[in-house]
């Protein structure tokens, strides 16, 4: 059994892509899964959602549910399903409804400030 832990993010974070900050949060939440990394889950009203666009793709995790995929998309380019979100999680992880995580790459960056 996969054991998961939530828990509020101390400080301030950012997420940028291209240049942009997508959102500024203190009121992340990171969420431990087994010997994975920890991922911080930005809320919804934190991000600047103009610049993200649904995509079709889903995954399924047995522990959390159904994530529906986000692209992003600013001047200089287009991320593909570079953020994902749990619509309808789990009871056991339900803090996340409503949150965001980003999959980091070069061109997606999330920090603490």
């Amino acid at each position: 059994m996969t054991t998961i832990r939530i828990r509020k993010a101390e400080g301030t974070w950012t997420v940028r892509s291209g240049g942009a900050v997508l959102g500024e949060t203190s009121n992340a939440l990171e969420l431990s899964e087994g010997d994975l990394d920890p991922v911080i889950y930005f809320p919804r009203e934190d991000i600047a959602m103009a610049f993200l666009d649904r995509t079709s793709k889903t995954t399924h995790c047995p522990h959390k549910g159904d994530a529906s995929y986000f692209s992003i998309a600013n001047k200089s380019s287009v991320t593909e399903n570079a953020a994902w979100s749990y619509e309808d999680p789990k009871e056991d992880v339900a803090q996340i409804k409503g949150h965001l995580a980003f999959v980091l790459s070069a061109s997606v960056k999330v920090e603490q400030v």
